[in-house]
């Protein structure tokens, strides 16, 4: 069974202006940071803030800053859904990864050492 599932993205121009104004303030918040550089720098860091403030909130009006609030409540939703492991068991499995580690960087060590033997002192016969 095989299900349809389109994604239909509508945009409005109301949308696309508060992204454009979101964009513009965000936009403005540096060049006025850099215009204020005779100010006290807290004036500047204020002003920033407030304006990078300003972005944000228009962002989460529009459209596409509702759905990423719904994604986000929807991630916060299926990560309380997950088992977690017990402390045991999680502190075994990393203990797990930690010898594979120490196994491998070995390994690696030893056949690294080993081509560089044959290839340097036994191919090039170059004695160091």
């Amino acid at each position: 069974m095989a299900v349809n599932t389109q994604v239909q993205t509508v945009s409005t121009s109301a949308d696309k202006a508060k992204l454009t104004a979101a964009a513009a303030l965000l936009l403005a918040a540096v060049v006025v940071f850099y215009v204020l550089s005779k100010q006290d720098l807290w004036l500047r860091v204020l002003a920033l803030l407030a304006l990078m403030a300003a972005a944000v909130a228009t962002f989460f009006t529009s459209e596409p800053g509702k759905q990423l609030i719904g994604f986000g409540r929807e991630s916060i939703k299926e990560t309380r859904k997950v088992v977690w492991p017990e402390r045991k068991e999680a502190t075994q499995m990393t203990g797990y990864v930690f010898a594979f580690v120490v196994v491998m960087a070995l390994f690696l060590f030893l056949t690294d050492k080993t081509l560089e033997w044959v290839l340097y002192d036994l191919v090039l016969g170059w004695k160091r």
